[in-house]
């Protein structure tokens, strides 16, 4: 599973990595988390509001740092 995190680097982009990569740990799945912060790579995925969750090329979530349950339900 490949997961991207797109966003600048912000407080919530960190917040929604943490919660993403607990959410891995629970499910105790193999997952590679990759960061995205270049703006032309972001909008690419049709993201307009930052942080996004990116699950296998699709995107799950865009502009809020969900639950590490919520994330769970995606993965």
């Amino acid at each position: 599973m490949r997961i991207k995190i797109l966003g600048s680097g912000c407080a919530n982009c960190k917040k929604l990595e943490e919660n993403t990569k607990k959410a891995i740990e629970e499910l105790n799945i193999d997952a590679e988390v990759e960061k995205v912060t270049d703006f032309k790579d972001i909008v690419s995925y049709g993201v307009m509001k930052t942080p996004a969750l990116v699950v296998d090329e699709n995107v799950k979530i865009m502009g809020r740092v969900p639950s590490v349950e919520e994330i769970k339900k995606y993965l």
